[in-house]
């Protein structure tokens, strides 16, 4: 069991563009072809990630969620795609995928049917990672709908792993195992991570900023159980970034940016390539943020302080420095200052003697150097975030 998992991957979080909140099931495609879960969707989401410079700032996965399989498996047994929406089947998509330099994911459930009622891989995961592994997919996002039981979804989630090993082809493999279980009993993230690449822990993201902030206080409430076992080769996945969607101001795009490199995530955009806002591509593409999300170290962050107004967390980085985030959640009012002393980070360790001290966020700018004995003075929008690199 130790070694279930011994696929090499994940070193750091996995970024790439996953369909599901921004396109749900949309499987009409003669009514609204250009928002259909469909084989051209996800052609033209590959051109433009290639085009628009998405793959070379680190979005390399372009995944399939739900609703891409037809209603009824082959004479074989076999998952087959919907052939109306994907008349070249997945192996073509995967070609043509990998000829622009990504990687290709696909969904799963572990029970009988998927959250959307299609076929499920329980009783078939050899023959599914046989098929996927055939096909030259490169991820799987592993739903929990329709299990029967906590023990055969737990049995599920560990024989798709071992069956995926099994292929010989490198497959990161995206689980949903704590998130089923926690309403009834205390997931083991040991063995979890021993199985999976990286795993949700709760619910569903919304285009809202309640959906953010509610991912956000759950993570800071349950930090002593998740942090620890994060780290290259598995990771704790809070869900996909909104970013140039509809629901998140500026300022809450900013924040779930930061927020997203502080906690280590696995960066899987849902949004519309095609229609996207300067600003929103801007931010998505920023190169120091994407760094700290992706920093080699690999130590999720987590929340040393909250007040009234504020929140402060820290992720310590390679190279002895730190990823510092100040949140203010507050929804009333304007602009507000924080205040905190230089000793509070790394356990006293950040600043000492001095650091230097770079935003990042909202704007980038140098602040300078700074003693250890210092305070710092961050000013910080409604429900935004300055995010400082020490």
């Amino acid at each position: 069991a130790a070694l279930a998992l011994d696929n090499g991957l994940a070193r750091t979080p996995p970024m790439g563009w996953l369909h599901w909140e921004r396109f749900l099931c949309g499987t009409d495609c003669a009514a609204d072809p250009r928002r259909c879960v469909s084989e051209q969707l996800f052609v033209e989401m590959a051109d433009r990630m290639v085009a628009e410079g998405w793959r070379d700032a680190g979005y390399d996965f372009i995944c399939i969620d739900d609703c891409w399989m037809a209603p009824t498996r082959d004479k074989h047994g076999r998952l087959q795609a919907d052939p109306k929406r994907f008349p070249s089947g997945i192996r073509k998509l995967a070609d043509y995928v990998h000829s622009k330099g990504l990687k290709l994911g696909i969904y799963s459930d572990v029970g009988n049917k998927t959250c959307a009622g299609f076929p499920g891989s329980y009783d078939h995961y050899d023959l599914d990672a046989q098929t996927f592994a055939s096909w030259g997919v490169d991820l799987l996002k592993f739903d929990g709908c329709n299990s029967d039981s906590l023990e055969l979804l737990a049995e599920g989630y560990r024989r798709m792993s071992l069956a995926l090993n099994k292929t010989g082809r490198s497959i990161v493999y995206s689980c949903e195992w704590p998130f089923y279980l926690r309403p009834v009993q205390q997931p083991n993230y040991t063995e979890i991570k021993q199985y999976c690449n990286h795993w949700r822990n709760f619910y569903d993201v919304y285009d809202s900023w309640s959906s953010i902030k509610s991912i956000l206080d759950w993570t800071a409430l349950h930090q002593d159980t998740i942090v620890k076992i994060a780290g290259p080769g598995g990771w704790n996945d809070p869900d996909m970034a909104m970013i140039g969607n509809f629901g998140l101001s500026w300022d809450q795009s900013v924040t779930q940016m930061a927020m997203w490199a502080i906690m280590a995530a696995p960066l899987f955009m849902s949004n519309d390539l095609r229609h996207i806002s300067p600003e929103a591509k801007c931010l998505l593409q920023n190169k120091e943020v994407i760094a700290i999300n992706q920093d080699p170290l690999g130590k999720q962050g987590y929340q040393l302080a909250k007040d009234k107004k504020f929140q402060l967390w820290e992720r310590p980085l390679s190279g002895r420095a730190y990823a510092v985030a100040v949140l203010n959640h507050q929804e009333i009012g304007g602009p507000q200052k924080f205040t905190f002393s230089l000793t509070f980070l790394g356990n006293g360790l950040a600043c000492n003697p001095a650091c230097s001290i770079r935003q990042v966020l909202p704007v980038s700018r140098d602040w300078g150097v700074y003693s250890w004995i210092s305070s710092l003075s961050v000013e910080v929008n409604p429900t935004g975030t300055v995010l400082l690199k020490v």
